[in-house]
């Protein structure tokens, strides 16, 4: 079987990262006259594109249209890929300081025992601690769905609820979905683990 090979000589398409703005760049610029933005900020005016092209040239810049929907279309003269690198680097520290929430999921059965609830109250109460959302689960099999059955069933997800109320609010009331029912549970504030 003959295999291909793949030329080493030849380079990767350079694809820009999603989050890159886009934007038209000197010989892309499609329209006749533009409004100029110097280096510094200045306003030099309303310019023919090739003459714009050429004041970017001379001052060794990219010709950048910034605002491709004003009449006539603002373009400034800057450093194209120091604008794309800065708006990056801004976009990377947003995305470092936005607070990730973390649901974890604890799961009951109708007939639990009180030993078990405790024990469940406290896979909840570390939860809580690393500032994670906790959604109570309980499955209802067979006849547990009738009304008497689920009712039980609701006052158990109350019961877990008035017992974790120090560290924790009720975030979504007891819902019934399908065969299960579901509570979620938010943390009241940071709870810091005793060393």
């Amino acid at each position: 079987m003959r295999r291909h090979r793949r030329s080493r000589s030849r380079k990767p398409d350079f694809r820009p990262s999603p989050e890159a703005p886009v934007a038209n760049t000197n010989d892309q610029i499609r329209a006749p006259r533009v409004l100029l933005v110097g280096p510094d900020g200045e306003t030099l005016g309303v310019k023919p594109v090739e003459e714009a092209k050429a004041i970017a040239l001379d001052a060794e810049l990219d010709l950048v249209e910034v605002s491709p929907q004003a009449d006539p279309p603002v373009c400034r003269v800057m450093d194209y890929d120091k604008f794309r690198y800065e708006h990056e680097q801004k976009l990377k520290q947003a995305r470092r300081n936005q607070k990730r929430i973390v649901v974890k999921e604890v799961r009951l059965a109708a007939k639990i025992g009180d030993h078990d609830v405790s024990w469940k109250l406290d896979q909840a109460r570390g939860f809580f601690e690393h500032g994670a959302k906790v959604k109570v689960t309980l499955m209802l099999r067979g006849r547990q769905r009738e009304h008497d059955h689920s009712a039980r069933a609701r006052a158990l997800l109350e019961r877990f609820a008035r017992e974790l109320e120090d560290v924790a609010t009720v975030d979504a009331a007891p819902l019934l979905e399908g065969r299960s029912l579901t509570m979620v549970l938010a943390p009241k504030r940071r709870v810091t683990a005793s060393v």
